[in-house]
């Protein structure tokens, strides 16, 4: 094969996700030519609305520098929704029939995902683990790693300019209840190859020692659960974790607790994983309708909602509006999970929340037992992974701009000889020559607004911020061909208050007076001219609310002829 460095074919990386903040992952390698190049992606995922994208629960990576590019194949690493959420959203805009490779947990819940989106799975390739693929000019091998989800993979990706390592999400977990532990020879080998580059998750990078391992997680449930010998608990955790799912059952059971699932994304992972033997087949639950019968000290939900999110099973509970499940005083709910940074505040309403009916709520950091770890490295890992991988250039991911900043200063005091920092868009030639960043192509995202994606910036998106921040006035005025008042203007309002609670109704005349005025004072042949009218009502309507309220609402004018 011709030595890269002699023609003009050139090895380069290019992340749209996953570089800025931790999710949203959606990596791509490219070889050949920069007219040409043939490319992979690595995982296809989501993040998550919050109160600044209202009506917005997911949030996407835009592919469109992407889009009509020979794609060979997309890899995906494992089953997180930050890794594969998006697939069933994007993979139709890339114009592609590539092969879509996953292992079979991971497959399960991608075809479940494409089928809700109505996408054909023909294209998804259940793959065993440490397979092979050859796609196009790159060689993929699956790699297994340990991470707080079944089958858990790094990518070894050969390429004529040289090799790729991109770890995915990972940590180092010697007993990880569920699946092999982390494959140090493989990894080894790999190094003694010789490695190009690694792409590398940052998420821990600021954390010293290890991550810890399940085992110790198991045992501590296990203890923590047994303690509570009188009323319900509740167990909170990633649904995802199927290891974590399967030592709180255990705990449960030890404890002469059945175990009641609670939450779609629940019950959801739990078939996924008895239909691919990673759970037993035969493994039963107490329905939710039937949960309630048992005695209080013999019954343990497992619910998702641990970090907040208000439609979750752990809120309704909480707010008293599940249909089968409540939690009474003298009940008892464990949080095993951490909370993500944005997700505070949600997470303290909830446990507020919880406190204030009586029911006893234990975090992490108010018990000796260990009853979580992360799914992520913490230096001590990291650099046990460089020290097997050893490679030539560093290029953390998986991180915001403070990770991945921290990981490639942490890789250089490593003897890794370069370090790249790169951004969502970054173009990265990593050979031949220096890495180095050549370009920055568009990056954006996509909302997932109902059943279509719109562009970050849509003007709908920007209409419902203002309506949550400052409400609406609607003002309907008839005014006929003679440009004589017939009706109104007639003044309705959406998100106004009184000031002792009420819905608006007072300072509506103030509104209704400024508005008739508005109209009135117009020179005839003005009232001839929609326009004019509408610019009028909505001048005179802007200038009372905000001297009335102190808000700046959208308002909206319609001018009827009759």
């Amino acid at each position: 094969m011709a030595d890269s460095s002699q023609t003009q074919d050139e090895l380069v990386f290019l992340p749209l996700g996953g570089c800025g903040e931790i999710g949203m992952n959606l990596n791509a390698y490219g070889y050949g030519p920069p007219e040409a190049r043939r490319w992979i992606l690595a995982d296809v995922g989501v993040t998550f609305g919050n109160d600044d994208t209202p009506g917005i629960d997911l949030i996407c990576p835009d592919p469109d520098y992407l889009i009509g590019e020979h794609i060979d194949a997309v890899f995906l690493t494992h089953a997180h929704e930050d890794h594969i959420g998006a697939i069933g959203l994007i993979y139709p805009r890339l114009q592609t029939k590539a092969p879509i490779y996953a292992t079979p947990f991971t497959a399960e819940l991608v075809r479940s995902k494409m089928n809700e989106r109505g996408v054909d799975t023909a294209a998804l390739k259940t793959i065993s683990m440490g397979s092979t693929i050859q796609a196009g000019p790159f060689e993929v091998t699956y790699v297994t790693l340990t991470h707080s989800i079944p089958e858990p993979n790094a990518l070894a990706i050969r390429t004529p300019a040289g090799m790729i390592m991109h770890t995915g999400d990972w940590k180092i977990d010697p007993d990880p209840q569920i699946g092999s532990s982390t494959d140090i020879a493989g990894l080894t080998a790999i190094g003694d190859a010789g490695v190009l580059a690694m792409v590398c998750d940052s998420t821990n990078v600021f954390e010293e020692g290890e991550s810890g391992s399940e085992e110790t997680v198991r045992q501590g449930l296990i203890e923590l659960i047994a303690a509570q010998k009188t009323g319900a608990v509740a167990v909170t955790t990633f649904a995802s974790n199927v290891a974590r799912v399967k030592s709180i059952v255990d705990a449960a059971t030890q404890a002469d607790r059945h175990v009641c699932l609670v939450g779609r994304s629940m019950h959801k992972i739990t078939n996924a994983a008895k239909a691919v033997g990673i759970l037993p087949p035969r493994l039963e639950f107490v329905d939710e309708s039937e949960a309630g019968h048992f005695p209080p000290e013999h019954i343990l939900y497992l619910c998702t909602g641990s970090q907040g999110e208000p439609r979750a099973a752990l809120s309704r509970i909480a707010k008293g509006d599940h249909r089968n499940v409540t939690l009474r005083e003298g009940d008892t709910v464990i949080f095993s999970s951490r909370q993500i940074p944005g997700n505070e505040r949600g997470i303290f309403a909830l446990q507020n929340g919880l406190a204030e009916q009586g029911i006893r709520v234990i975090t992490p950091r108010m018990v000796p037992q260990k009853i979580h770890v992360s799914g992520h490295p913490c230096r001590d890992e990291l650099r046990r992974m460089y020290q097997w991988v050893r490679p030539k250039i560093s290029v953390p991911v998986h991180g915001e701009r403070r990770h991945i900043m921290e990981h490639a200063a942490y890789a250089r005091s490593l003897q890794v000889a370069e370090a790249v920092t790169p951004r969502n868009g970054s173009l990265i030639r990593l050979a031949p020559g220096p890495a180095e960043i050549i370009d920055h192509v568009p990056a954006g995202r996509l909302f997932l607004d109902g059943n279509q994606l719109v562009p970050e910036g849509a003007q709908g998106l920007q209409e419902r911020r203002k309506l949550s921040w400052s409400g609406i006035i609607f003002a309907t005025v008839s005014i006929d061909t003679h440009a004589n008042l017939v009706d109104g203007p007639v003044i309705v309002v959406k998100g106004f208050s009184e000031p002792d609670g009420r819905l608006a109704d007072e300072g509506l005349e103030v509104l209704d007076e400024v508005a008739e005025k508005a109209v009135t004072g117009m020179k005839r042949k003005d009232r001839l001219d929609d326009e004019a009218v509408e610019r009028a009502i909505g001048r005179a309507l802007r200038k009372a609310a905000e001297t009335v309220y102190g808000l700046r609402p959208m308002i909206e004018v319609v001018v009827l002829r009759t």
